[in-house]
C-alpha cells in the first residue's frame, strides 16, 4: 500500500521493479565516453556513482535489519539523499568536510577517492586578494570594486566533454570493492563497535581524519559556525604560510593530534538539511560569512543544503528554503536536482571551482527526497499522504541514476540489479562480521578520549616558553613590550597582568589569535587587550561582529585548522545564548574523534558580579552552572594578579599540548582593584614574574591556593573569585577575635581541586563555603558534594548568593554575598 511504500522491504521491492521495467537501449555505449554528448561524466564515472549510491542504500537497509533484533542503534539514513555522491565527486579528497547525518553516499565516494587517487597537484591561488586582517578599515584588506562587481565565471570543465573540472579527482572504479572500507566504517558506527575508526563506538558519525571529514554532532546546524571559522582560518594560514602547508609538513592540532595538511587552495564543505536554515546557528553562520565577505575578507566555504522538504514531520513552506538561501548577502547561490546525477555533479563542480578560485562563500541548494522516514521509528503515514510518499519514490535518486545508465546504453537493468544484489550481500556479510566486535565496556573506556590531561607535558611546555622568553626570544619580547617589560613595571592589577600574559602568549605561540567584540581598536571594554593589536597586528588581534555564536564558531574552526584561538565573550550573560558551541561542538570534538581532531581554545569571559555603579543582571551575571556541567571543559577563575598570569599560561599550554578547551572567567569587579584591607594598601596588586620565575610559579590545572591567617587551625573557608578578597577581609576580622583561618581559593571550578578541598577541610574540621554564585546550582553544591563523597565528618556551612538575577544599583547587595555575611556565617559555624 502507498502508505507503507517507504518501509525497507517496499523500497527494495520498488527499486527492483523499476530496474526490471527498464527497456534496454538500442545500442551499448562505451563506458569511457561521456554518458551523454554534453555531460561532464563518462559512463564509467556514472557507474561508479551508482555503486556508491547503492552502497549507501544497502547500508540504510542494513541499519533497519540490525535494529530489528536489537543490535543496531542508529537508523537515521541517507535514503533519498544519495545525490550527494555527485557533490563528493566534484570535490577533492583533501577539502575538509563537515557532513550532516544523511551523507552516506558522500562518505563512500570520499573514502574511495582517498584510497585510489593521489593528492592532486596544487594549483596556485592568486595572491592578488589581500591578506585577511579581520579589520574592515584596512585598505589592504579590500577587494577592488571591479573584482567585487564582475560576474563570477565557473571553473572551466575542460576542453574535452568528459574532462574533469579543475581541482576534481576522477571517480574510482571497481564496484563494491571501492566502497567496502567505508561500508565497514558506517556499520561499525551503527552497532557501536569500539573499533569504529572515528568515534570508537561513542556515536554514529561520519568522520575520518585521513579523509578530511570532521565528525559533527546531531545538533541541528551547530557545525555551521565552525565551518565559517575553518574557512577564515584556512585562508589566513594559507596567506601567512606559517604552518608548513607548502612544504608538506603536517599541521599539529594540540600536541598529538595530526591530520594531513590541507592544501593552500582547499575549501571547506559543510552540509545540512533544509530545516536547519531556520536555526539560529545557521543564521549566525550565514550572516558571519556574508559579513566578512562584505568587509573584503575571504571565507572559502561551500555550504550544501540538502533539501528534502521536511524537518521530521514539519514541511518547509514551498519556496521558503530557496528564498532564504538566495537572500543571503555575500553568498553565491546555486541549485541542482539531487535526482539528476549529471546536473548535480556539474553544478557542484561549478560551485566548488568558484569558491576555490575566488575564496568566497557559496551555497549549493541540492533538492532531494526523504525515503524510509526520518528514522527507524518514524511512521510517515501519520503526517504524509500516500500521494506525497509516491511522489518521493518517483524521485528516488538511485533509481534515477540507474535509469540514466540504462537509457544511455552504459548498462542493462539486469546488470545493475546484479550489482545491487552483490552490494547488498557484501554489506550484509560485513554487518554480520562487525556484530561480534567489542563494545565500550567501562566508564574509563568511554571517557578516555574526552579530555586528556598530561600535566607533566603542560608544565614542560611552560618551562620551554620561559626558556625561549629569557633566551633566544628575549630581544623580541623586549621589543614587543616597547622596552617596558611588565616585570619591571611594579605591582600590576588583574587586568594588567592578564594583558601582559596575553602578550607573552602571542610571542610564544605564533598561531595564537585574539578576537572578539571590541578587543582590537578599543582594547576591550575594560582595557584588558589594550595595545595588543598595535603590537601584533590586525591579522592576530581583531574585532568580530556582535554575535557570540559566531565568535565561538570562529574559535572552533580556527583551532581545528591548527591555530590557537583566544576569543573573548564580553560578558558572562552573553555566553548563554551560544553555549551549545561549547557543549555540543567544542567539548565533544575529541570525544567523537578519539583525539584525531582537536579544537584547542582558551575562551576569555568577563563575568561575575560586584561592579560598582554599573550593570544590573547582564553585566553582573553570577551563573556558572552550565560551564561546570560540560564534560571535559576546563574552567579557570583567577582572583589575584599573581595567579592570573600563570593560570593563563597553563591554559594556553594545555590547549596547545592536550587540545583542551578552557574557559578563563575573569572577575570584572577585580580587574582594576589594587587594595585589599584598606584604601591605598596596594595588597591586591602584584608584580609580574620574569620568565625565569615562570616554572617556580606554575599553577597546574585543578590545584587550589591556600592563605593562612593566624594559627589557621580553627576554620577553613573555601571560595573563589570575588569571594577570595571578601573572605580574606573577613578572616582578618576573625583574627582579631582570636580565630585562625585558612582561606582556600579554588582557582579552578572544573576540574575542581578536590584533594586540596579535602586536605584543608580536614585540617580544621569546620568548613565555610563562600559561593558568590547562586545557592541552587552554584559552585558550593559541588564543594559540599566533594566533602560528602570523601567521608568528611566535620561541620560545614554555606554562604551563597540568593537564587535571583542581580538587580541594578544598591539592591544588588541584597542578593549577593558580602564580607559581613561571611563573618557572621563563620561565627555561627564556630559557635556549634
Amino acid at each position: 500500500m502507498l502508505c507503507d511504500v517507504t518501509t525497507p522491504q517496499d523500497l527494495d521491492d520498488r527499486f527492483r521493479e523499476t530496474l526490471a521495467a527498464l527497456p534496454a537501449a538500442e545500442r551499448r555505449r562505451d563506458p569511457a565516453d561521456p554518458v551523454t554528448d554534453d555531460a561532464p561524466l563518462t559512463g564509467a564515472q556514472l557507474l561508479d556513482l551508482f555503486d556508491a549510491q547503492v552502497t549507501s542504500r544497502q547500508l540504510d537497509l542494513a541499519s533497519r535489519w540490525l535494529r530489528s533484533f536489537g543490535e543496531g542503534f542508529y537508523t537515521i539514513g541517507s535514503a533519498g539523499h544519495e545525490g550527494n555522491a555527485a557533490v563528493a565527486a566534484a570535490l577533492r579528497p583533501t577539502d575538509p568536510a563537515l557532513l550532516h547525518y544523511r551523507s552516506g553516499a558522500f562518505y563512500c565516494v570520499r573514502a574511495a577517492q582517498a584510497a585510489t587517487e593521489p593528492v592532486p597537484t596544487e594549483e596556485p591561488v592568486p595572491d592578488s586578494d589581500s591578506a585577511p586582517t579581520a579589520d574592515p578599515e584596512s585598505p589592504a584588506d579590500q577587494e577592488s570594486p571591479a573584482e567585487q562587481e564582475s560576474p563570477a565565471e565557473p571553473e572551466p570543465l575542460g576542453s574535452e566533454p568528459a574532462a574533469e573540472p579543475a581541482g576534481a579527482t576522477a571517480l574510482p572504479s571497481g564496484g563494491f570493492a571501492a566502497y567496502a572500507e567505508a561500508a565497514r566504517d558506517v556499520l561499525r558506527g551503527m552497532v557501536a563497535s569500539s573499533q569504529e575508526p572515528i568515534a570508537g563506538g561513542r556515536h554514529k558519525v561520519f568522520g575520518r581524519a585521513d579523509l578530511a571529514i570532521v565528525p559533527t554532532t546531531s545538533t541541528i546546524a551547530s557545525h555551521l559556525p565552525r565551518a565559517v571559522g575553518m574557512g577564515l582560518a584556512v585562508e589566513r594560514l594559507r596567506r601567512l604560510d606559517s604552518a608548513g602547508r607548502r612544504t608538506g609538513a603536517a599541521v599539529r592540532v594540540g600536541s598529538g593530534a595530526t591530520h594531513a595538511p590541507w592544501p593552500p587552495d582547499a575549501i571547506v564543505v559543510c552540509s545540512f538539511g533544509d530545516a536547519s536554515v531556520n536555526h539560529a546557528s545557521a543564521t549566525a553562520a550565514f550572516n558571519t560569512a556574508g559579513w566578512y565577505d562584505h568587509a573584503g575578507l575571504r571565507i572559502p566555504v561551500l555550504f550544501v543544503c540538502e533539501d528534502n522538504g521536511l524537518g521530521i514531520s514539519v514541511r518547509s513552506p514551498e519556496g521558503w528554503v530557496e528564498a532564504t538561501l538566495r537572500s543571503k548577502p555575500g553568498i553565491r547561490y546555486l541549485t541542482a536536482d539531487g535526482a539528476d546525477p549529471v546536473q548535480a555533479y556539474a553544478v557542484a563542480a561549478e560551485a566548488a571551482a568558484w569558491v576555490r578560485r575566488h575564496r568566497r562563500p557559496a551555497v549549493l541548494h541540492l533538492r532531494t527526497v526523504r525515503l524510509m522516514g526520518h528514522a527507524g521509528a518514524d511512521a510517515e503515514s501519520a503526517y504524509r499522504s500516500p500521494g506525497e510518499l509516491a511522489a518521493d519514490l518517483d524521485r528516488d535518486p538511485v533509481a534515477a541514476t540507474a535509469r540514466l545508465l540504462v537509457d544511455t546504453g552504459v548498462a542493462t537493468g539486469e546488470e545493475l540489479l546484479a550489482r545491487y544484489d552483490e552490494t547488498g550481500w557484501q554489506v550484509r556479510r560485513l554487518a554480520e562480521q562487525v556484530l561480534g566486535e567489542p563494545k565500550l565496556a567501562s566508564a574509563a573506556d568511554v571517557v578516555s578520549a574526552l579530555a586528556p590531561r598530561r600535566p607533566v607535558r603542560v608544565a614542560r611546555a611552560v618551562a620551554d616558553a620561559a626558556a625561549r622568553a629569557s633566551g633566544p626570544g628575549a630581544g623580541a619580547r623586549e621589543e614587543a613590550f616597547g622596552g617596558k617589560l611588565p616585570e619591571l613595571a611594579g605591582p600590576l592589577t588583574l587586568a594588567q597582568s592578564i594583558n601582559a600574559a596575553l602578550a607573552d602568549g602571542m610571542l610564544d605561540h605564533p598561531q595564537m589569535a585574539i578576537f572578539g567584540e571590541d578587543v582590537a581598536a578599543k582594547g576591550g571594554v575594560y582595557g584588558v587587550t589594550k595595545g595588543l593589536r598595535d603590537r601584533f597586528g590586525p591579522a592576530r588581534v581583531f574585532d568580530t561582529l556582535l554575535d557570540e555564536t559566531s565568535v565561538l564558531g570562529l574559535g572552533l574552526g580556527a583551532g581545528l585548522a591548527g591555530m590557537l584561538p583566544v576569543p573573548e565573550i564580553q560578558y558572562l550573560a552573553y555566553l548563554h545564548n551560544a553555549e551549545d558551541q561549547l557543549r555540543g561542538e567544542a567539548a565533544t570534538m575529541q570525544f567523537f574523534s578519539q583525539g584525531a581532531f582537536r579544537n584547542p581554545m582558551v575562551l576569555r569571559v568577563a563575568g561575575l558580579a560586584y561592579q560598582e555603579g554599573f550593570g544590573g543582571h547582564f553585566h553582573n551575571d553570577n551563573s556558572v552552572a552550565v560551564l561546570r556541567d560540560v564534560p571535559g571543559l576546563v574552567v579557570a577563575v583567577p582572583a589575584r594578579p599573581d595567579d592570573a598570569a600563570p593560570m593563563l599560561r597553563t591554559c594556553l599550554a594545555s590547549a596547545a599540548v592536550d587540545g583542551s578547551v578552557c574557559v578563563f572567567l575573569e572577575p570584572i569587579a577585580l580587574y582594576h582593584t589594587r587594595d585589599l584591607y584598606a584604601e591605598g594598601d596596594g595588597e591586591w596588586s602584584a608584580g609580574y614574574p620574569e620568565p625565569g620565575a615562570w616554572v617556580a610559579g606554575h599553577v597546574p590545572i585543578g590545584r587550589a591556593r591556600v592563605y593562612r591567617i593566624g594559627s589557621a587551625d580553627d576554620l577553613t573557608i573555601i571560595t573563589f573569585g570575588n569571594g577570595v578578597r571578601m573572605s580574606l577581609r573577613a578572616a582578618a576580622v576573625l583574627a582579631e577575635e582570636g580565630v585562625g583561618t585558612r582561606v582556600v581559593d579554588l582557582r579552578w571550578l572544573a576540574p575542581m581541586p578536590v584533594a586540596d578541598i579535602i586536605r584543608e577541610s580536614s585540617a580544621t574540621g569546620r568548613v565555610l563555603v563562600v559561593d558568590e554564585t547562586r545557592r541552587s546550582g552554584g559552585v558550593g553544591e559541588g564543594v559540599i558534594a566533594a566533602l560528602v563523597d570523601a567521608g568528611y565528618v566535620g561541620a560545614a556551612r554555606r554562604v551563597a548568593g540568593v537564587d535571583s538575577f542581580v538587580p541594578l544599583g544598591p539592591a544588588a547587595r541584597q542578593v549577593l554575598v558580602s564580607a559581613e555575611a561571611i563573618t557572621d556565617g563563620a561565627r555561627t559555624l564556630l559557635a556549634r
